[in-house]
């Protein structure tokens, strides 16, 4: 629900609630329709924002949290981090380069480049990125509760949904 209510966001492709990997109990698929090479503050800050979406989810309509959102917290931080120390979208710290990337081929170990105030301001606007992002999926979640439902029914009937059949549960709960 998340990822398809925003503008620069990878269509949804395909939802599963049949777990496929270990650990994953579903999941949702985003192909994006054509190469991106450049990625906007806006394009990552709305990938963190779906991120956030699973939790948000569980927050609103089973009124607890579970550890299924484990990788999609590993996730956002991870890019929030990134926005912040290596890609200049900070607002505090501009184009300040605070992280390095070593061995960018072999797995891409970083390390910081500041002093440990800095480090834990860096933590500070992190959990900031976060949680504006955990917001808005909220609100998204909160505006689309009827079609989330219908989509969750259709869900639990057939356990696999294309991106083409969620967005016409959409426009017919939009119709509604």
């Amino acid at each position: 629900m998340v990822a398809a209510m925003q503008t620069h966001s990878a269509p949804v492709h395909k939802i599963t609630i049949i777990p496929r990997t270990s650990g994953a109990l579903g999941y949702t698929m985003q192909v994006d329709n054509n190469e991106q090479v450049l990625l906007s503050k806006e394009d990552l800050f709305n990938r963190i924002v779906t991120y956030t979406g699973g939790r948000a989810a569980e927050e609103l309509i089973c009124n607890t949290v579970t550890t299924g959102a484990s990788n999609d917290i590993e996730q956002a931080t991870k890019l929030a981090r990134a926005m912040v120390t290596r890609y200049g979208m900070s607002e505090t710290y501009d184009m300040m380069g605070l992280e390095t990337v070593k061995n960018a081929y072999l797995g891409g170990d970083t390390s910081l480049t500041c002093s440990t105030d800095t480090a834990t301001d860096i933590d500070h606007e992190v959990l900031r990125l976060i949680k504006e992002a955990h917001q808005k999926a909220r609100k998204i979640i909160t505006e689309n509760l009827e079609a989330m439902h219908q989509a969750a029914t259709f869900l639990i009937e057939k356990e696999t949904i294309t991106g083409d059949e969620f967005m016409r549960i959409l426009q017919q709960t939009e119709k509604q």
